[in-house]
Protein backbone atom coordinates (compact mmCIF):
# COMPACT_ATOMS: atom_id res chain seq x y z
CA UNK A 1 0.00 0.00 0.00
CA UNK A 2 1.38 3.13 1.12
CA UNK A 3 3.86 4.34 4.06
CA UNK A 4 3.42 7.57 6.12
CA UNK A 5 6.81 8.77 5.39
CA UNK A 6 6.12 9.65 2.27
CA UNK A 7 2.89 11.65 2.75
CA UNK A 8 4.94 13.20 5.62
CA UNK A 9 7.88 14.51 3.22
CA UNK A 10 5.67 15.09 0.35
CA UNK A 11 6.21 18.68 0.38
CA UNK A 12 9.69 18.63 0.77
CA UNK A 13 9.59 17.97 -2.98
CA UNK A 14 6.91 20.31 -3.41
CA UNK A 15 7.96 23.31 -1.36
CA UNK A 16 7.42 27.03 -2.91
CA UNK A 17 10.02 28.84 -3.70
CA UNK A 18 10.31 31.52 -0.98
CA UNK A 19 9.17 35.01 -3.14
CA UNK A 20 8.10 38.28 -2.42
CA UNK A 21 4.53 38.20 -0.21
CA UNK A 22 1.68 36.97 -1.86
CA UNK A 23 -2.13 35.59 -1.64
CA UNK A 24 -2.01 32.95 0.91
CA UNK A 25 -2.29 29.44 -1.04
CA UNK A 26 -4.61 26.86 0.05
CA UNK A 27 -2.76 25.12 2.82
CA UNK A 28 -5.34 22.77 4.03
CA UNK A 29 -6.31 21.29 0.47
CA UNK A 30 -2.26 21.41 0.24
CA UNK A 31 -1.97 19.47 3.13
CA UNK A 32 -4.56 16.82 2.34
CA UNK A 33 -3.89 16.21 -0.92
CA UNK A 34 -0.61 13.81 -0.63
CA UNK A 35 -2.84 12.09 1.87
CA UNK A 36 -5.91 11.75 -0.47
CA UNK A 37 -3.40 10.29 -3.20
CA UNK A 38 -1.39 7.86 -0.77
CA UNK A 39 -3.71 6.67 1.22
CA UNK A 40 -7.04 6.90 0.32
CA UNK A 41 -6.33 5.98 -3.89
CA UNK A 42 -4.01 2.21 -2.79
CA UNK A 43 -6.81 1.49 -0.61
CA UNK A 44 -9.57 2.17 -3.06
CA UNK A 45 -7.48 0.57 -6.24
CA UNK A 46 -6.91 -2.49 -3.73
CA UNK A 47 -11.02 -3.88 -3.50
CA UNK A 48 -11.55 -2.48 -7.03
CA UNK A 49 -8.50 -4.80 -8.13
CA UNK A 50 -9.48 -7.56 -6.14
CA UNK A 51 -13.15 -6.87 -7.24
CA UNK A 52 -11.88 -7.59 -10.82
CA UNK A 53 -10.43 -10.97 -10.13
CA UNK A 54 -6.94 -10.00 -9.13
CA UNK A 55 -5.03 -12.29 -6.62
CA UNK A 56 -4.32 -10.23 -3.18
CA UNK A 57 -0.79 -9.82 -3.97
CA UNK A 58 -1.26 -8.61 -7.20
CA UNK A 59 -3.96 -6.39 -5.63
CA UNK A 60 -1.59 -4.96 -2.87
CA UNK A 61 1.39 -4.40 -6.00
CA UNK A 62 -0.33 -2.48 -8.67
CA UNK A 63 -2.10 -0.31 -5.69
CA UNK A 64 1.16 0.93 -4.38
CA UNK A 65 2.29 2.35 -7.88
CA UNK A 66 0.78 5.34 -7.47
CA UNK A 67 1.92 6.48 -4.37
CA UNK A 68 5.46 6.03 -5.94
CA UNK A 69 4.39 7.48 -9.62
CA UNK A 70 3.51 10.53 -7.37
CA UNK A 71 6.46 10.52 -5.19
CA UNK A 72 8.54 10.23 -8.27
CA UNK A 73 6.66 12.63 -10.65
CA UNK A 74 7.26 15.55 -8.25
CA UNK A 75 11.25 15.42 -8.20
CA UNK A 76 10.62 15.27 -11.46
CA UNK A 77 8.52 18.14 -11.73
CA UNK A 78 10.76 20.01 -9.71
CA UNK A 79 13.92 18.64 -11.41
CA UNK A 80 14.92 18.59 -7.58
CA UNK A 81 16.65 15.90 -5.18
CA UNK A 82 17.25 16.88 -1.88
CA UNK A 83 18.24 14.58 0.78
CA UNK A 84 14.65 13.72 2.32
CA UNK A 85 13.12 12.91 -1.54
CA UNK A 86 15.94 11.24 -2.31
CA UNK A 87 15.36 9.12 0.58
CA UNK A 88 11.95 8.42 0.00
CA UNK A 89 12.36 7.52 -3.63
CA UNK A 90 15.02 5.09 -3.03
CA UNK A 91 13.90 2.82 -0.36
CA UNK A 92 10.45 3.17 -1.52
CA UNK A 93 12.35 1.82 -4.88
CA UNK A 94 14.33 -1.41 -3.34
CA UNK A 95 10.90 -2.30 -0.86
CA UNK A 96 8.97 -2.83 -3.60
CA UNK A 97 11.06 -4.47 -5.83
CA UNK A 98 11.93 -6.99 -2.83
CA UNK A 99 8.47 -7.79 -2.26
CA UNK A 100 7.90 -8.41 -6.06
CA UNK A 101 10.86 -10.38 -6.19
CA UNK A 102 9.44 -12.48 -3.35
CA UNK A 103 5.77 -12.57 -3.87
CA UNK A 104 4.62 -12.94 -0.54
CA UNK A 105 1.43 -10.80 0.34
CA UNK A 106 2.52 -10.13 3.97
CA UNK A 107 5.72 -9.14 3.22
CA UNK A 108 4.09 -6.44 0.72
CA UNK A 109 2.15 -5.27 3.77
CA UNK A 110 5.18 -4.93 5.84
CA UNK A 111 7.66 -3.49 2.97
CA UNK A 112 5.92 0.05 4.16
CA UNK A 113 6.99 -0.80 7.82
CA UNK A 114 9.93 -1.04 6.39
CA UNK A 115 9.85 2.27 4.72
CA UNK A 116 8.90 4.31 7.75
CA UNK A 117 11.19 2.46 10.28
CA UNK A 118 14.02 3.67 7.79
CA UNK A 119 13.00 6.90 7.25
CA UNK A 120 11.56 7.21 10.77
CA UNK A 121 15.31 6.55 12.36
CA UNK A 122 17.07 9.26 9.73
CA UNK A 123 14.68 11.75 11.33
CA UNK A 124 15.55 11.00 14.88
CA UNK A 125 19.22 10.85 14.01
CA UNK A 126 19.14 14.25 12.05
CA UNK A 127 17.58 15.83 14.80
CA UNK A 128 19.93 14.59 17.37
CA UNK A 129 22.67 15.76 15.70
CA UNK A 130 21.12 19.10 15.58
CA UNK A 131 20.43 18.94 11.70
CA UNK A 132 16.90 18.29 11.71
CA UNK A 133 15.76 16.48 8.59
CA UNK A 134 12.05 17.70 8.78
CA UNK A 135 12.83 21.54 8.43
CA UNK A 136 13.09 21.17 4.58
CA UNK A 137 9.53 20.16 4.61
CA UNK A 138 8.62 22.57 7.31
CA UNK A 139 10.06 25.49 6.38
CA UNK A 140 8.13 26.64 3.59
CA UNK A 141 4.36 26.29 5.34
CA UNK A 142 6.21 28.73 8.20
CA UNK A 143 7.46 31.17 6.10
CA UNK A 144 4.59 31.45 3.36
CA UNK A 145 6.56 32.55 0.66
CA UNK A 146 7.18 35.84 2.59
CA UNK A 147 11.06 37.15 2.39
CA UNK A 148 11.38 39.20 5.66
CA UNK A 149 10.01 35.85 7.71
CA UNK A 150 12.82 33.67 5.58
CA UNK A 151 15.04 36.22 6.69
CA UNK A 152 13.92 36.23 10.07
CA UNK A 153 13.85 32.20 10.16
CA UNK A 154 17.52 32.62 9.06
CA UNK A 155 18.32 34.86 11.68
CA UNK A 156 16.90 32.42 14.39
CA UNK A 157 18.29 29.37 13.15
CA UNK A 158 21.55 30.79 13.67
CA UNK A 159 21.33 32.71 17.10
CA UNK A 160 18.41 31.30 18.69
CA UNK A 161 18.66 28.43 20.66
CA UNK A 162 15.10 28.55 21.69
CA UNK A 163 14.27 28.40 18.10
CA UNK A 164 16.83 25.16 17.13
CA UNK A 165 15.19 23.10 20.36
CA UNK A 166 11.65 24.17 18.81
CA UNK A 167 13.48 22.70 15.24
CA UNK A 168 14.74 19.29 16.96
CA UNK A 169 11.49 18.99 18.69
CA UNK A 170 9.44 19.27 15.25
CA UNK A 171 12.02 16.30 13.56
CA UNK A 172 12.26 14.30 16.93
CA UNK A 173 8.70 13.86 17.37
CA UNK A 174 7.86 12.79 13.60
CA UNK A 175 10.77 10.24 13.59
CA UNK A 176 9.39 8.62 16.98
CA UNK A 177 6.21 7.82 15.41
CA UNK A 178 6.95 6.77 12.21
CA UNK A 179 8.94 4.01 14.12
CA UNK A 180 6.20 3.30 16.16
CA UNK A 181 4.23 3.33 13.44
CA UNK A 182 6.20 0.76 11.72
CA UNK A 183 6.14 -1.43 14.84
CA UNK A 184 2.80 -1.77 14.92
CA UNK A 185 2.36 -2.49 10.83
CA UNK A 186 4.81 -4.62 11.24
CA UNK A 187 3.07 -7.07 14.03
CA UNK A 188 0.27 -6.86 12.38
CA UNK A 189 1.58 -7.49 8.56
CA UNK A 190 2.40 -11.04 10.39
CA UNK A 191 -0.12 -11.67 13.05
CA UNK A 192 -3.04 -10.70 11.64
CA UNK A 193 -4.90 -11.76 8.36
CA UNK A 194 -4.06 -9.37 5.17
CA UNK A 195 -7.27 -9.00 4.79
CA UNK A 196 -7.95 -7.27 7.92
CA UNK A 197 -4.17 -6.01 7.56
CA UNK A 198 -5.35 -3.42 4.63
CA UNK A 199 -7.71 -1.82 6.29
CA UNK A 200 -6.34 -1.43 9.73
CA UNK A 201 -2.69 -0.40 8.19
CA UNK A 202 -4.38 2.24 6.76
CA UNK A 203 -6.20 3.28 10.28
CA UNK A 204 -2.62 3.35 11.99
CA UNK A 205 -1.21 5.23 9.24
CA UNK A 206 -3.92 7.77 9.47
CA UNK A 207 -3.90 7.91 13.37
CA UNK A 208 0.22 8.49 13.33
CA UNK A 209 -0.25 11.20 10.63
CA UNK A 210 -2.96 12.99 12.89
CA UNK A 211 -0.83 12.00 16.52
CA UNK A 212 2.14 13.63 15.08
CA UNK A 213 0.98 16.75 13.14
CA UNK A 214 -0.81 17.44 16.85
CA UNK A 215 2.18 17.60 19.18
CA UNK A 216 4.38 18.40 16.43
CA UNK A 217 2.92 21.26 16.11
CA UNK A 218 2.63 21.86 19.55
CA UNK A 219 5.66 21.49 20.86
CA UNK A 220 7.91 22.36 17.05
CA UNK A 221 5.25 24.45 15.23
CA UNK A 222 3.44 26.34 16.65
CA UNK A 223 6.79 27.93 19.07
CA UNK A 224 9.01 28.41 15.75
CA UNK A 225 5.84 30.05 13.88
CA UNK A 226 5.61 32.39 16.72
CA UNK A 227 9.40 33.71 17.05
CA UNK A 228 9.30 33.77 13.28
CA UNK A 229 6.21 36.22 13.05
CA UNK A 230 8.03 37.90 16.24
CA UNK A 231 11.57 38.51 14.46
CA UNK A 232 9.83 39.54 10.96
CA UNK A 233 8.06 42.26 13.13
CA UNK A 234 10.87 43.59 14.44
CA UNK A 235 13.38 43.17 11.44
CA UNK A 236 9.99 45.59 9.73
CA UNK A 237 10.20 47.65 12.69
CA UNK A 238 14.09 48.25 12.45
CA UNK A 239 13.92 48.76 8.50
CA UNK A 240 11.03 51.75 8.88
CA UNK A 241 13.17 53.06 11.80
CA UNK A 242 16.03 53.26 9.63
Amino acid sequence: MTSPAATVTAPVADAPAVTAPHAPRNALLDSLMPLLVDVGAPLASYYALKAAGLSTFAALAWSSVLPAVRTGWSVLRRRRLNGPAALIVTVNAVSLLTSLAVGDPRLMLAKDSGVSSIIGLVILVTALKGQPMMTAGVRPWLVKGDVAKDAAWQRLAAGSAAFRRAEIRFSAVWGAALLGECVLRAVGAYTLPVETMVWLGTVVMVATLVFAFLLSGRVGAVPMERMIAEAAGAGKTADTAR
